[in-house]
């Protein structure tokens, strides 16, 4: 048994073909043990859009038979039986080997979620659905071909994450291609900057191959903006579209309000407790009545111009607050 140090470290070319070579010898013996039975000469000869002869066809169709055959237990033989114990024990032994290819180069999958990750889909989500593209290029690896599985893989695992973006990334989704077109033209614009040179539509064209056209297209395909995104303001976009139901003295009225309850807020933050409690009573801004200035010095017992005088000092302080 392996280790799960061994199990992920990432291996030299020959290991991960003999590796390969295991997992197609278990997943083509699994088949020839209930290749005979006519549950699994039903599954083989159902029409695809693919040839069954594709690797990855062949073990969906070879899972599948057996997970058949395991439903059916009771209606087999005990020879049978006996066939489709063995297969089930040779495709578990295959998915551990495909597994162990996968993590060999489960790097690249830290590596894409970087590069890929954005504001709606974030580094964790995306290497999820980037294991899943390592088990699929582990599915179809050739061992016999001229290529690492690391490079091979690289493609299932962008396929993957680039495909998960345009589902779930974004709350318009863009047409095929555009995700990946959208990634060139964010690094050749880095790359531009990096070098010192104005990135417009025409350099950065020159850089990536794609049309001004087509580079004027995406970037009107921005990121999406949160309706309860706050700007400097204090203001949402949501707050910012108008009500063209309400009458105009309606949203004037609650634009009042709503800036009164922010002054409020703030009052206690600028201001001694005393001015706090001068403004509040004679505007009525705790929800109460105005109360004049004459009755606010009897309340106090103080005079109507020393009440004047509070006020005016705490009017000034909140308009160097605000100006600050």
């Amino acid at each position: 048994m392996h280790t799960l140090k061994e199990l992920t470290r990432q291996m030299d070319v020959d290991a991960e073909k003999t590796l390969a070579r295991e997992m197609i010898d278990r997943e083509e013996k699994a088949y020839a043990l209930i290749a005979h039975l006519p549950s699994v000469k039903a599954i083989f000869s159902e029409k695809t859009s693919s040839s069954h002869k594709t690797r990855a066809v062949f073990v969906d169709r070879i899972i599948k038979a057996v997970d058949s055959c395991s439903a059916l237990r009771h209606e087999l033989s005990e020879d049978a039986q006996v066939c489709v114990d063995e297969a089930t024990a040779l495709l578990e032994e295959a998915e551990g080997l495909r597994w162990q290819l996968a993590l060999s180069a489960r790097h690249l999958v830290r590596l894409e979620a970087a590069r890929l990750s954005n504001s709606m889909l974030g580094r964790d989500d995306l290497k999820q659905h980037g294991y899943v593209g390592l088990l699929n290029g582990a599915k179809r690896f050739d061992p016999d071909k001229d290529i690492r599985f690391v490079s091979y893989a690289r493609w299932w695992v962008r396929a993957e994450m680039t495909r998960a973006i345009e589902h779930e990334g974004r709350m318009v989704r863009l047409p095929g291609g555009a995700v990946e077109q959208l990634r060139r033209l964010s690094q050749a614009q880095r790359s531009l900057e990096q070098e010192y040179v104005d990135p417009t539509i025409e350099n950065l064209s020159l850089e990536t191959g794609l049309s001004v056209r087509r580079i004027r297209f995406l970037r009107s395909r921005g990121e999406s903006v949160s309706m309860d995104a706050v700007e400097d303001d204090g203001l949402s976009l949501y707050e910012r579209i108008p009500d063209t139901s309400a009458p105009p003295e309606m949203a004037e009225h609650l634009y009042t309000q709503r800036m009164i309850r922010r002054l409020v807020a703030a009052l206690p933050h600028t201001l001694s407790e005393r001015d706090h409690y001068v403004l509040l009573k004679h505007y009525g801004l705790s929800g109460d009545t105005e109360t004049t200035m004459t009755a606010l010095g009897e309340e106090l017992k103080i005079s109507r111009e020393r009440v004047r005088q509070l006020r005016s000092r705490a009017l000034r302080k909140m308009r160097q607050a605000i100006m600050r």
